[in-house]
């Protein structure tokens, strides 16, 4: 019996997006086995896709500090408190090193919420994607991938201008005593003569 050439065209197609979707589905649960380790932790070092966010209110963080520049809010089963990433985005005012200070109801997963000073800036910045560098995970500082971090001290320390050297130091010389002028004739200097007992 012959299989219709429709049929068979249909199920050359259907074969082969099976295998297109196999291959996909592999490659992103290796590419994910790397990124993460077995507690679902990302690897320290690691560059990751996360969604970001901005913020401007609020007093206190999670960690007990006050909200300042600089910090990120995360989901602490991912991020814990303590833990610095490095977040590259498109506005390169908002790249830069974040501390996780603070935790969200609405955080959930590969999400970042930075807080802002201007409520109008978190505004503008809304939602978009960032690179996200795991830098340390927690508050242990053994917990620190040197790598990321030592290549990023190098990047800075490149882009910085060399510092100016000082100017030579202009040393006086050092004061010569001025010269005893020699005494009178007939006279001499009290402290030469030894004192007569009478």
């Amino acid at each position: 019996m012959a299989v219709p050439r429709a049929v068979r065209r249909l199920l050359v197609i259907t074969v082969a997006g099976l295998l297109v979707l196999a291959v996909f589905t592999t490659r992103t649960r290796d590419s994910t086995e790397e990124v993460f380790d077995g507690d679902g932790r990302p690897r320290l070092g690691t560059a990751i896709r996360f969604q970001a966010t901005a913020y401007c209110k609020g007093e206190t963080t999670a960690a007990g500090i006050a909200v300042r520049h600089g910090m990120a809010a995360a989901d602490a089963t991912l991020l814990p408190l303590g833990s610095v990433v490095y977040v590259e985005t498109d506005d390169t005012r908002y790249s830069g090193i974040w501390t996780v200070l603070d935790t969200g109801p609405e955080v959930k997963g590969r999400e970042l919420d930075l807080y802002m000073w201007s409520c109008n800036d978190a505004l503008a910045f809304g939602r978009q994607p960032v690179r996200v560098t795991i830098l340390r995970l927690g508050w242990d500082p053994r917990a620190s991938a040197p790598a990321p971090v030592e290549q990023l001290f190098r990047r800075r320390e490149r882009a910085q201008p060399p510092a100016p050297s000082p100017p030579p130091a202009v040393t006086d010389p050092a004061p010569t005593p001025a010269p005893v002028p020699p005494p009178a004739s007939g006279v001499t200097p009290p402290s030469a003569t030894p004192p007569s007992d009478g």
